[in-house]
């Protein structure tokens, strides 16, 4: 069972490293090695009540991912035929 100094700790290290880096949750979880349910379960849910400043900060980040994912997701499917035809 996860103690919880840890699980607030966690929570607060995913946040830190989203907002430092401007990242997405797929690509937080991807370095921490954990699901991106949890990475988002913990930094939308569980971080409210852990550190609030950092939660605001970190729906910032997430709004603007959220504004600018119809932009990655066309730089995917360019890539992605691109390297196809080659």
């Amino acid at each position: 069972m996860i103690e919880l100094d840890s699980l607030n700790s966690r929570c607060e290290a995913l946040a830190n490293y989203l907002v430092e880096n401007k990242t997405t949750v797929r690509d937080t979880a991807k370095n921490f090695g954990i699901s991106k349910s949890t990475v988002h379960k913990d930094i939308t849910e569980k971080l409210s009540k852990v550190n609030y400043t950092l939660y605001e900060r970190v729906m910032e980040v997430l709004q603007v991912n959220k504004q600018e994912r119809h932009l990655r997701g066309g730089e995917a499917t360019k890539r992605k035929y691109k390297n196809e035809i080659k």
